[in-house]
């Protein structure tokens, strides 16, 4: 028989644990006091947005960190340790001249809403698990259904992000057109021979995750057909119908279309409203890749952009980009709930059917995740500290900061901007030393794209600006990523100056 564990003796584990008890609260004050202040000199003290240390130099510097003791340190010290060695080395996102990715400083609020999610832990795969979360979370979808126009039966599901979203709005899509086309259950009988057929319509300018989830859902990269986009990078919607119809002579059966709604190089947006009519006609799921512009439903000037985007089957929304939210917090949701129907599954320990019979509603059954973090506080407690009409006074910021940055540019010669900006990325080249003859620099060189590579290093390496780069056409180009509201044309300007300063010195 198993010796009885005495309360003494678990009373040694209190100071790894928060809990109901004098002591175990006193050091979870002292910890988060203590990380509090590591927090504020770190903020206090961040003049540029990163030291400027190269990987094999932050490689060196971890050997005296990483590694594991038999006996634990003190809390204080390791909090210590992590903020001289971890937080002073890290890519300083809330600084105004970090401006390369689809990453933003996180808000205040969203902050404290994540101390609030690590102290519950919170699972939102079942209700036993998570209680109000589980409610939280569901009204808060519902929400974001109305705010994207979706009909009252719309759904959805708190997801990692964009890559999760936007798989599951296709395999969504291609479990529904297998059962309405062969009437096949893929869910327990696997692919159907005819699946070779299938094909995914997107622009040439999608993310790279329409092609991903493709070969993860077993239809293989073949299966996407690329649209061919205009002069602002957005889907060409006669090219989209006349591919359609040329597919389906061929006996194949394009089954979704992808739109996206800010593409990640340009921000631009495909006519959701040509394209939903067209996935109507040809009775075709719609996906909305709105993971980035997603953002500029909630401004009154802007909402128009995304016009056509409540006629969409599923949509993907990225609260970690513009919606200034916490790594990570994303949102999958679809116009009718049903659509779940082919993802569902009960599990007896979990979500047995007893439960949905009584109403208590385990989430896991909308999900490709079990085990799910309570991300929607996040976004909730944001937008009750900043309200709606702040948010949209942030996203109108950055979008006319891009339009003058743009505007600066086509105004210095040094300087050739690729596109006018849709949403807020600003796509472009130096070209002081290089004069083109087309918007596209045909006579571009190796030595220019080198430059430029040599350009974002230089930047990074002195911890002036953290800016991004990307390909036009095969040439090398530098992108602004606007969506700090607190960076200004001025810090914008200033790293132009850099940018110059360090073509001139280069020797390329």
């Amino acid at each position: 028989m198993s010796a009885i564990i005495d309360a003494v003796e678990t009373k040694i584990f209190d100071a790894y644990f928060p809990g109901n008890n004098e002591d175990s609260i006193q050091l979870f004050k002292e910890a988060w006091l203590k990380t509090q202040q590591v927090m504020e000199s770190y903020l206090s003290s961040q003049t540029k947005p990163y030291v400027g240390m190269q990987p094999s130099e932050l490689n060196k510097m971890l050997d005296d960190i990483m590694h594991m003791p038999q006996h634990g340190l003190d809390i204080a010290e390791v909090i210590e340790q992590t903020g001289k060695k971890v937080l002073q080395h890290s890519i300083g996102v809330t600084h105004p001249k970090c401006v390369a990715h689809l990453h933003t400083p996180p808000l205040t609020a969203a902050i404290m809403a994540e101390m609030f999610i690590n102290v519950m832990n919170a699972s939102m795969d079942s209700w036993d698990q998570s209680a109000i979360a589980t409610q939280i979370e569901q009204q808060m979808i519902t929400w974001l259904c109305q705010q994207y126009g979706l009909p009252s039966d719309g759904d959805g599901v708190f997801t990692s992000g964009g890559t999760q979203s936007n798989f599951m709005g296709l395999l969504l899509a291609r479990d529904k057109a297998i059962h309405t086309l062969w009437n096949w259950n893929v869910k327990k009988k696997g692919m159907p021979p005819e699946a070779q057929q299938l094909k995914i319509l997107c622009s040439d300018q999608a993310h790279f995750t329409v092609a991903q989830s493709a070969a993860l859902l077993g239809l293989g990269e073949q299966a996407v057909v690329n649209i061919r986009t205009d002069a602002m990078s957005r889907m060409d919607e006669q090219h989209l119908e006349q591919t359609i119809v040329a597919l389906q002579k061929e006996g194949n059966k394009p089954f979704v279309i992808v739109a996206t709604a800010g593409t990640t190089d340009f921000g631009s947006i495909d006519p959701l409203t040509s394209i939903s009519e067209i996935a109507k006609k040809y009775d075709m799921w719609l996906h909305v890749d709105a993971a980035y512009g997603g953002a500029v439903a909630f401004s009154p000037i802007h909402t128009s952009l995304l016009q056509g985007i409540e006629k969409a089957d599923s949509i993907t929304i990225d609260f970690h980009k513009w919606f200034y939210q916490s790594i990570s917090c994303g949102a999958f949701i679809v116009r009718d709930s049903s659509s779940f129907d082919f993802l569902h599954r009960n599990a007896d320990y979990l979500n047995d059917s007893e439960d949905e019979e009584n109403g208590i509603p385990n989430l896991v059954g909308k999900s490709i995740q079990t085990t799910r973090r309570f991300d929607a506080l996040k976004l909730l407690m944001s937008f009750q500290h900043m309200g709606l009409a702040q948010f949209a006074n942030m996203i109108e910021h950055v979008m006319a900061l891009a339009q003058q940055t743009a505007d600066y540019m086509e105004h210095d010669d040094a300087f050739k901007l690729m596109q006018r900006p849709t949403l807020s990325t600003v796509v472009f080249r130096y070209t002081a030393d290089h004069k083109e003859s087309d918007p596209y620099g045909s006579e571009y060189t190796e030595r220019q794209n080198q430059l430029h590579q040599h350009i974002r290093w230089k930047l990074i390496q002195d911890g002036e600006a953290i800016v991004a780069k990307t390909k036009v056409n095969g040439q090398v180009c530098l992108k602004f990523t606007l969506l700090n509201p607190r960076t200004t044309l001025e810090d914008i300007t200033s790293i132009l100056e850099d940018i110059k300063d360090i073509a001139k010195q280069s020797k390329m």
